[in-house]
């Protein structure tokens, strides 16, 4: 599925389709900055995201659920959103 996200210039955010919901999820250049650590390239993020593609969809259906979002309806997910999701499989993966 990570063949469907790409980097949209215009909003300077990676976008990838949120399966089941008929929507786009959006995460900006800002959260990469903060989840890298440092200034990302187009390229930085889309590896990143292929990387933790599970935490991230994980991330939008957790925001979904959590803020009721109906279907058809775009969001973005911040870096707290994902980080959250990133910690929780570090937790799961060590045993706690």
């Amino acid at each position: 599925m990570s063949n469907e996200v790409h980097w949209r210039d215009d909003i300077a955010s990676l976008v990838f389709p949120v399966t089941g919901h008929g929507a786009i999820c959006a995460v900006h250049r800002g959260a990469f900055r903060t989840l890298l650590g440092t200034e990302p390239t187009p390229d930085a993020c889309l590896g990143y995201f292929r990387r933790f593609e599970a935490a991230f969809r994980a991330a939008a259906g957790a925001k979904i659920a959590r803020k009721s979002i109906l279907p058809g309806t775009s969001l973005h997910l911040t870096s707290r959103d994902v980080a959250r999701k990133l910690l929780e499989d570090a937790q799961i993966a060590n045993g706690e």
